[in-house]
């Protein structure tokens, strides 16, 4: 990898990392037609960094087939406008042959799914990642680390085999954790994404991110902007503003474990006839009550 390429790669995780949702149509498909509508909706407002296949996306309840489609509509539809993160993981052919499809589409950087294990060990961890960071050396490389028992020595131990391994997703939610974790792995070693979005975006910074991840940017993209300005330019104050008007619908997605993480971005799009508010099981519906809320939420907003 050139440091051209190495310099602007890391630069794109520096940002608003958009965390597109997957549309269904009314047969239960995947919508193609309206996926690449609000990609190309997230492009035109400026978003910089797209991530098909995250769990925004549903990456859990795709098939193979349509997670690389999702992964070809975002590279047809970034062009040059955007860089591009693919999700990719489940069992580790998979995930391999996902980095590797996604090196072929002409993707830049694949996101590395936090391993589902009942019995996950922190050596295996290093294994799993060091296997797909091999098979694709010149793309940039983000773990996705949602384990608190894994050390930051463990994520140096990768890099020091993987020098692709470029930037890190952390969301595990303890902003102390991640203090020192980062500091045990090498803060100045990796791009650190705040992998846990705006709620989380003000308190990791203040550790050492430079970046985070966003549901809500499908919605509103001004408003994960806005976070983002005052965050780069140390304006405490301006991204608790921002902070204050996302905070119901960032309570309201991360209520009963987050169940309707996912449920409430698409419901919110489709307050705004944008697609349709269908997810896949194990996600479900919304409840009547909270979706005339979330309606009056997003209502207020610059969208």
């Amino acid at each position: 990898m050139s440091e051209v390429m190495f310099a602007s790669r890391r630069a794109a995780l520096a940002d608003v990392v958009a965390i597109p949702v997957t549309p269904f149509a009314a047969d239960g498909s995947v919508d193609t037609v309206t996926h690449r509508a609000l990609l190309r909706r997230l492009l035109d407002a400026g978003i910089g960094t797209l991530t098909p296949n995250g769990n925004t996306g549903e990456f859990y309840a795709l098939t193979p087939e349509e997670r690389r489609l999702a992964a070809e509509s975002a590279v047809a539809e970034a062009g040059d406008r955007a860089a591009v993160l693919v999700g990719v993981g489940h069992d580790l052919p998979t995930a391999i042959a996902s980095a590797r499809h996604a090196r072929d589409l002409g993707a830049g950087m694949v996101m590395v799914h936090q391993p589902v294990h009942p019995y996950a060990s922190a050596a295996g961890w290093v294994d799993y990642h060091r296997a797909v960071a091999e098979a694709v050396p010149r793309l940039g490389v983000v773990p996705y680390i949602r384990d608190a028992r894994l050390p930051g020595a463990r994520l140096a131990e990768l890099a020091d085999h993987c020098p692709n391994v470029i930037g890190v997703k952390y969301a595990v939610p303890d902003a102390v954790r991640f203090a020192a974790f980062a500091r045990d792995a090498g803060l100045d070693r990796f791009v650190w994404v705040a992998g846990l979005a705006e709620p989380y975006a003000p308190c990791y910074f203040s550790a050492g991110a430079t970046g985070f991840t966003s549901g809500l940017v499908n919605v509103a993209p001004a408003l994960s902007q806005a976070m983002l300005e005052a965050l780069r330019s140390g304006d405490h104050p301006a991204a608790m503003e921002v902070w204050e008007r996302i905070r119901r619908f960032e309570e309201l997605r991360a209520a009963h474990g987050g169940a309707h993480n996912v449920t409430v971005v698409k419901e919110a799009l489709a307050s705004l006839g944008l697609c349709r508010r269908d997810v896949r099981p194990p996600s479900g519906p919304l409840p009547e009550e909270e979706r005339a809320e979330v309606a009056a939420v997003v209502a207020g907003w610059p969208v």
